[in-house]
């Protein structure tokens, strides 16, 4: 973490990680930076949405992966 933070902050950027594991558990800053991208959606967005939009989307993204990689290692079946 500190080698990417050092090298975003070399480049003018800021870091933020961004962990989860596959449980969907998701580690204190992201769920902060969720809040504050959440609020920017919720703000810009004229119809009435539901508040947990981005962590519903985020929580979809994640279950879809998982299972991609569940699949991946399913053995071949050969008929």
């Amino acid at each position: 973490m500190d080698k990417h933070a050092k090298a975003c902050e070399d480049n003018q950027h800021s870091f933020i990680p961004f962990a989860f594991d596959t449980f969907g558990s998701l580690a204190p800053e992201a769920i902060r930076f969720l809040e504050r991208v959440q609020r920017v959606v919720h703000s810009n967005i004229s119809s009435p949405r539901d508040r947990g939009f981005v962590f519903t989307r985020l929580g979809f993204t994640i279950q879809k992966g998982v299972a991609a990689q569940l699949v991946a290692r399913l053995p071949a079946i050969l008929v």
